[in-house]
C-alpha cells in the first residue's frame, strides 16, 4: 500500500519505521487517520512487526497538531466524516486506543513539536524518546477554550501524576525535552547529536527479542496501566462541544490570521501564543 502522510520502511520483518512527512508542519488530518488505520489493521492481523517506530522527516515538527479545518469539517457533516474504526469510537480516538493495544511495541521518537493531537499520539505510544534540544510537547487547547479530545486527561495523570497533569493541561504551555523527561511526559530526553543512534540501537535491540515475549509483556503492562476505553469518548464530546462555540471559533479565526497552521512564529511558539490569544478581546464568531 502507498501512504501519503508518512513513509513506511520495513527495515526488517521485526522492525518497521513510519516517518511522518506531511508538509508544511505535519498536521494530522482525515487522510493521515485513514492511513494510520490501514497500517494498524495490518499489524492487528499479525502481518506487521514486533516493533513499530514513529518519527518525522521534519526536524521542527513531529506532529504539529490536528488540522482544525479538517477536524471541524469532519465533525460537522456526516458526508465529511471518516467511518468509525474497529472500536466504534470517533476516528481519532479509535486510532489512539488501538495504538496502545497493538501487538507491536510502539515507540515515538520525538524531534520537533508534538502538541495537541501530536502530543496525544505520543502519549498513546508505549515508549516516548525526545530530542533534548529539539523536542517540544504541549496541550495548548485550553488557550482556545477547549479540552483536549484525545484523552490526555486520562493518560497524563498516570504518567506524570495529578498535579503535573493539571499543570500541563491547564497551563497550555510548551515543554522542552529536558523538562518533559523530568516530569515523566517522555521516557528519556537524549542529546540531539546522539538521538538517532540511541533510538536506532534501542529499537533494533528490542526487535531482536522473542515476539511472543514482547507481546505478552505489553499485554500484562496494559492490563494495569491503560485507562478504560470508556474514559475517552466523553472527552472528545466535550472537545467537539467547545469547538462548536463562538468563543473557540473567534480564537481560531484570529489564530489563522496570525499564521496558525503555517511555518510561522505562531506555530513555533504556540504555547506562548495561546496565552496571548486568550487575553485578546475578540468579537465572538457565530456560525
Amino acid at each position: 500500500m502507498t501512504y501519503t502522510r508518512f513513509t513506511l520502511d520495513r527495515a526488517t520483518p521485526a522492525l518497521w519505521r513510519a516517518t511522518f512527512s506531511h508538509p508544511p508542519i505535519n498536521l494530522i488530518d482525515s487522510v493521515m487517520i485513514r492511513e494510520l488505520g490501514d497500517l494498524f489493521a495490518a499489524v492487528e492481523r499479525g502481518e506487521g512487526p514486533a516493533v513499530l517506530l514513529f518519527d518525522s522527516a521534519d526536524p521542527d515538527y513531529f506532529l504539529a497538531h490536528y488540522d482544525i479545518t479538517d477536524f471541524i469539517a469532519a465533525n460537522r457533516s456526516p458526508a465529511n466524516a471518516l467511518p468509525a474504526g474497529p472500536t466504534v469510537f470517533q476516528p481519532w480516538v479509535d486510532i489512539l486506543v488501538r495504538l496502545g493495544k497493538l501487538p507491536a511495541v510502539t515507540i515515538a521518537a520525538i524531534r520537533g513539536r508534538a502538541r495537541g493531537a501530536g502530543s496525544e499520539f505520543a502519549l498513546a505510544s508505549d515508549i516516548r524518546f525526545a530530542s533534548r534540544e529539539r523536542a517540544v510537547l504541549g496541550q495548548f487547547e485550553v488557550g482556545l477554550g477547549a479540552i483536549p479530545g484525545g484523552g490526555p486527561a486520562s493518560r497524563l495523570p498516570r504518567l506524570v501524576g495529578r498535579g503535573r497533569a493539571f499543570e500541563i493541561l491547564l497551563g497550555g504551555e510548551d515543554f522542552d525535552g529536558e523538562l518533559a523527561e523530568l516530569y515523566g511526559y517522555v521516557n528519556r530526553a537524549i542529546p540531539d547529536a546522539a538521538f538517532d543512534d540511541f533510538v536506532d540501537h534501542f529499537t533494533r535491540r528490542v526487535a531482536t527479542f522473542d515476539r511472543r515475549a514482547l507481546a505478552d509483556i505489553k499485554r500484562f503492562v496494559n492490563d494495569v496501566s491503560l485507562p478504560a476505553d470508556a474514559e475517552f469518548p466523553p472527552q472528545m464530546d466535550a472537545c467537539l462541544q467547545a469547538a462548536a462555540g463562538p468563543a473557540f471559533q473567534a480564537r481560531v479565526r484570529q489564530a489563522f490570521a496570525d499564521g496558525w497552521q503555517q511555518r510561522s512564529e505562531v506555530e513555533r511558539g504556540l504555547g506562548e501564543y495561546v496565552g496571548q490569544l486568550a487575553e485578546m478581546d475578540l468579537p465572538l464568531a457565530f456560525t
